[in-house]
């Protein structure tokens, strides 16, 4: 299952929707090249996850292809 972690310092503005709108944009830049096809990438394993530097942070959970309706942008 390919993994994107993203870590970044704890700021305000990076919330829930954020995380969501990052996670979309790193995914189409992977999905949708020629890399990607080479490398052949499952779309429906790949997730990207968030965490913050701070110790005892809880981690918010991944956000995958599905569930950011990319699956259904694709279909149009």
């Amino acid at each position: 299952m390919p993994l994107i972690h993203v870590t970044w310092l704890p700021k305000a503005c990076r919330n829930s929707e954020v995380r969501k709108q990052v996670a979309k944009a790193i995914i189409q830049a992977i999905t949708n090249n020629e890399v990607a096809k080479a490398a052949d990438i499952p779309t429906d394993k790949l997730v990207v996850r968030f965490s913050e530097a701070v110790d005892g942070f809880a981690l918010p959970p991944g956000h995958t292809y599905e569930s950011l309706g990319l699956s259904d942008e694709k279909q149009k």
